[in-house]
This record gives structure tokens, sequence and C-alpha cells, in this order.
């Protein structure tokens, strides 16, 4: 089974196969001269928001991959990401620096695997 969420022309926000939940990418949804702690809850809120709708929540996410364009933000993602994340249902997680996003004013990119 094969359940899309937020199916666009290009891309869908969300595929539910089985019992996974795979994320797209999430970038801040207001950017433009936004810090990278605000643009991380922002992205983080519209995850939540998303694996809602997916019928489960992220104590149930098993894989994140964030890319940052300047690793010296990583402190500062980090601040948002420790508050946002439950103690002891952390997920497995890289983050690795990328020059460049899909626009210039995005600093923040992050993508998550969950379970139902």
């Amino acid at each position: 089974m094969l359940k899309r969420i937020g199916a666009g022309n290009r891309m869908t926000t969300a595929i539910i196969v089985g019992n996974e939940v795979h994320l797209s990418g999430f970038v801040s949804d207001a950017p433009e001269g936004k810090s990278v702690a605000e643009q991380t809850s922002n992205i983080l809120a519209q995850i939540d928001t998303v694996l809602a709708e997916a019928g489960t929540d992220k104590t149930k996410i098993y894989k994140a991959l964030i890319w940052l364009t300047d690793m010296n933000t990583w402190a500062e993602m980090n601040t948002i990401w420790d508050a946002w994340v439950v103690p002891g249902e952390t997920p497995c997680r890289a983050a690795v620096e990328s020059p460049k996003l899909a626009g210039p004013a995005f600093s923040v990119e992050i993508m998550v695997d969950a379970v139902l």
C-alpha cells in the first residue's frame, strides 16, 4: 500500500509505504531574514504537522538528515533540535554542510523518516 500526502506536480510532501512514512526535505516557509534557529523551528513545526497527518509523531522518527549552508551554525540549529526531540526517542541523524540549498534565503533543510 502506498499513500501520498500533499502530492504535487514536482514532488510529494510525504509518502506512507506499509508502516513507514518518508517525508521530503523541508525548508522554512518564510526564510527571508530569519536565523538558522528560526528556520529550524519553522521546519520542525512543519514536520510535526505532516507526521500528525500521517498518523504518527516525532517519537517515531528513526532517521533524520540535516543540511546546513554553514556548519558554523550547527550549534544554533542543535539548540532548537535538542529542545524539540524527546529524550530517549532520538533518531539516527546526520548533519552536513551544503553551501547552496534550493534558494539563497534557505540556511537549513531537514528530511525525516518515521514509522506509524
